[in-house]
């Protein structure tokens, strides 16, 4: 993509409401635009990244039978009405609305119940099952504090997976085989070795659930971690013995931290499935209900996290699995030969299948292009300058490495096939 045909503009400083890292850097990188409180639009280099986020989730999904869908935002009333979620006195963060028509519709949270509706149209049988639709949408809640940039949205993208098994052993199976798929994305994004597995409350859902927290001084939770185990307890259960005890955790050597829940894993039973009347039919000619849960990532959430963790005082350092491009290529120098050398090597990256931000614009200074090139934080920087070009090689440097060094476009070229995904 050639730099001068984005619209954004980086800015030297973000709106004075924002007090999140996040979005702090986020909008001052052009990667989003702040519509109102928790609203957020994606701009070129942050739907790039959404994409990226969101094709390692799917990915992970699908290698344990996940089967993607999408299902409507708005949300007719009676599924929730049936399952006692649809009163604001039960469930305070709806969004709802007036049909001119005449009655209300909601504008969806979550799924369990539209979902386990719809599927009393395809569930028939016990060969039906275990069955895990999952979708990656758009989701609305009604939050009161909208102040942490993307980790507390009204509006916001979220993968929802819904498993429904014959057996609670089928189930739980399947639960811990979502966990491992959560543990991979995280390793894949570069969160992995600071998000750990965490007993919680199980809110509006079940008494308990599994929470993924990610370690950060700007996370609104307190959970307590035990440092050799990688497993931690939510600060609201903290004081609930037999968690403790069924997890094997002594609350005395536990260590206090700060996070972000990044994932989270509910086992639902069979609530959603009666509410509805979703039944099957067994080996035995009886009929079941279908044992639900539900697993979440919100995809909007993990790009305000990973900046909170991947960042420095001159801007994003994006993991390069999921960086908007690999490389930014900056053209220095006023002589037609450099151009043409950086308008070649930007080709010769392209066919390759590496993405390039190339940086052809005019009439900026080279300390201003650099100051931007490290506020958007793509991997690797390629200069042509020169002083490049009298030695016949490239200026290449990694972001979060004040290092430089000069390679030849063929020693580039080698290094950037490790970017070819």
């Amino acid at each position: 993509m050639l730099q001068s045909k984005i619209f954004t503009k980086t800015q030297k400083e973000a709106p004075k409401d924002e007090v999140s890292k996040n979005a702090e850097l986020l909008i001052r990188a052009g990667f989003i635009h702040k519509n109102m409180a928790g609203v957020y639009e994606f701009l070129p280099y942050g739907l790039r990244v959404m994409r990226n986020i969101s094709e390692i989730v799917r990915k992970e999904m699908n290698a344990i039978d996940g089967v993607e869908l999408k299902m409507t935002v708005l949300q007719d009333p009676k599924p929730w009405q049936a399952s006692d979620r649809w009163d604001d006195k039960k469930v305070d963060n709806w969004f709802k609305t007036e049909l001119k028509a005449g009655g209300e519709v909601g504008i969806g949270m979550t799924h369990e119940e539209p979902l386990a509706q719809m599927l009393t149209q395809y569930i028939r049988s016990y060969r039906d099952l275990p069955i895990y639709p999952y979708q990656i949408q758009v989701k609305f809640r009604n939050e009161l504090r909208a102040k942490s940039g993307l980790m507390r949205g009204r509006e916001f993208v979220m993968k929802d997976l819904y498993s429904f098994s014959r057996t609670e052993e089928e189930r739980a199976a399947f639960y811990e085989a979502c966990a491992g798929a959560y543990q991979k994305i995280f390793d894949a994004i570069g969160i992995g070795d600071q998000t750990f597995r965490t007993k919680a409350s199980g809110g509006i859902f079940a008494k308990y659930s599994d929470e993924f927290q990610m370690l950060t001084e700007s996370g609104e939770d307190i959970i307590y971690l035990d440092e050799d185990k990688k497993l931690a307890v939510n600060k609201e259960i903290i004081d609930d013995e037999s968690v403790l005890t069924d997890n094997n955790l002594n609350k005395d050597t536990l260590v206090e931290k700060k996070a972000v829940e990044v994932g989270n894993i509910f086992a639902l039973g069979i609530k959603y499935a009666e509410a509805v009347g979703l039944k099957y039919v067994d080996e035995n000619g009886e009929e079941q209900y279908p044992i639900m849960g539900s697993y979440g990532i919100g995809i909007s959430r993990l790009m305000g996290a990973i900046v909170e963790l991947h960042s420095d005082e001159r801007g994003i350092i994006w993991p390069q699995s999921i960086a908007p491009f690999s490389v930014h290529l900056i053209s220095l120098s006023k002589e037609e030969s450099a151009k043409t050398e950086s308008e070649k090597l930007y080709k010769d990256l392209q066919e390759m299948g590496v993405e390039v931000l190339y940086d052809d614009r005019e009439g900026m200074s080279a300390g201003e292009r650099f100051a931007e090139a490290d506020l958007i934080g793509i991997p690797c920087r390629v200069v042509i300058s020169d002083k490049t070009q009298a030695e016949q090689k490239v200026e290449l440097r990694m972001r979060g490495d004040e290092k430089e060094e000069l390679v030849t476009t063929d020693e580039l070229i080698e290094k950037c096939k490790a970017y070819v995904q």
